[in-house]
């Protein structure tokens, strides 16, 4: 066999914020094929972004909120597999995930297709239906900021190759 494998690269954030003494997380509430899941704002790295700007990007159009990553919360990997009609789709994902400042909100900017709404949900709301989760990485990346979790954007490079697409 000569098939190379190669993750999918992913990004998310982990946005807290206090609601009158309880820290609430902002999830997104998306279509899936699976009905309604929640989710972390998150999604693919793109051409020519670093996996930092690849979050704020995805955070933006996701949840019409500006985001800027001050920290890696962990990098994680989980396996994806689905029986499909062609055979078993097995996908492997790479997640960085970061927490930052949530910046201000763009009035009257859609939502990426399939987002339905953001919500805030309190850490037990959230570990309360972990049946809605899209991905098991929601709760872990919830966690692990909760445990105080934080690394230096510096932990990853991005050589200037990337930027010259």
């Amino acid at each position: 066999m000569n098939t190379r494998w190669k993750p999918n690269v992913t990004v998310a954030a982990v946005i807290a914020k206090d609601f009158d003494g309880i820290e609430k997380f902002l999830l997104v509430e998306e279509i899936t094929r699976d009905g309604l899941r929640l989710n972390n704002p998150a999604g693919h790295l793109d051409p020519g972004e670093s996996p930092e700007q690849g979050c704020a990007r995805e955070t933006l159009e996701e949840t019409a909120f500006h985001f800027t990553p001050t920290a890696i919360v962990g990098v994680y990997m989980s396996r994806f597999e689905r029986v499909q009609a062609e055979g078993l789709l097995d996908i492997t994902y790479l997640r960085f995930a970061y927490c930052g400042e949530l910046g201000a909100h763009v009035e009257g900017q859609p939502l990426d297709e399939g987002i339905v709404r953001t919500l805030w949900l309190s850490a037990d709301e959230i570990r309360a239906c972990v049946k809605l989760h899209r991905s098991p990485l929601l709760l872990r990346c919830m966690e692990d900021y909760l445990a105080g979790r934080r690394y230096p954007l510096g932990m990853v490079t991005t050589d200037a190759s990337v930027f010259a697409i």
